[in-house]
């Protein structure tokens, strides 16, 4: 049984679960249906950060433009456009002994597509999580529900994978920002 974080909350990934090196980190989420009746497309994005919680370069921002990061360590598995029916709709496979030494965080964000151009918000979403899944046995180890926290923003930091004494944790972020994926990249050193 997968064990379930609230916002905050940062626990052991490798080291309560020895021999985890390949996991699968799958984004979800609903839209609510309103008066708009536009379409939403919300994305998941990785950020690579070194020591200085900045992308050493743009090959350190992996989305659906580009697929692929940490020499081949981080892959995204595809741009998921409707979000529709259950489960992850977006995920990203992480081979955790391959991640490049100087990659110190991987932060996963979702964002909404033009969020600004359509007038839609994360008050608008419901129901999106964040979990961690042992690829090797199709486990859920952690699971984050990000529960309703958000009216006006248009990205989130769902969560962190980071290094701590030669072990993997995950940090439960649940932060909103609003200005989008532009905005977040700006923070985490990218020029956009």
């Amino acid at each position: 049984m997968a064990l379930s974080l609230s916002k905050g909350q940062k626990v052991d990934l490798t080291k309560t679960n020895p021999g985890l090196t390949k996991v699968l980190v799958g984004l979800g989420w609903d839209t609510n249906r309103y008066d708009g009746g536009g379409d939403f497309d919300l994305d998941a994005s990785v950020f690579l950060l070194d020591s200085t919680g900045r992308c050493a370069s743009e090959r350190d921002f992996v989305f659906y433009n580009q697929l692929e990061g940490g020499n081949g360590s981080v892959v995204h598995t595809g741009d998921n456009r409707t979000g529709e029916g259950d489960g992850d709709d977006e995920q990203i496979k992480v081979d955790l002994a391959n991640v490049p030494a100087s990659v110190e965080k991987i932060s996963f964000v979702i964002t909404i597509h033009d969020a600004n151009e359509r007038s839609q918000n994360f008050g608008q979403v419901s129901n999106a999580f964040c979990r961690i899944v042992n690829e090797a046995t199709n486990e859920e180890v952690i699971r984050y529900d990000l529960g309703e926290d958000f009216s006006i923003e248009t990205a989130i930091i769902a969560g962190d994978l980071y290094r701590h004494n030669g072990e993997w944790k995950f940090s439960a972020v649940g932060a909103g920002y609003q200005g989008g994926l532009g905005r977040i990249a700006t923070d985490f050193g990218l020029d956009v």
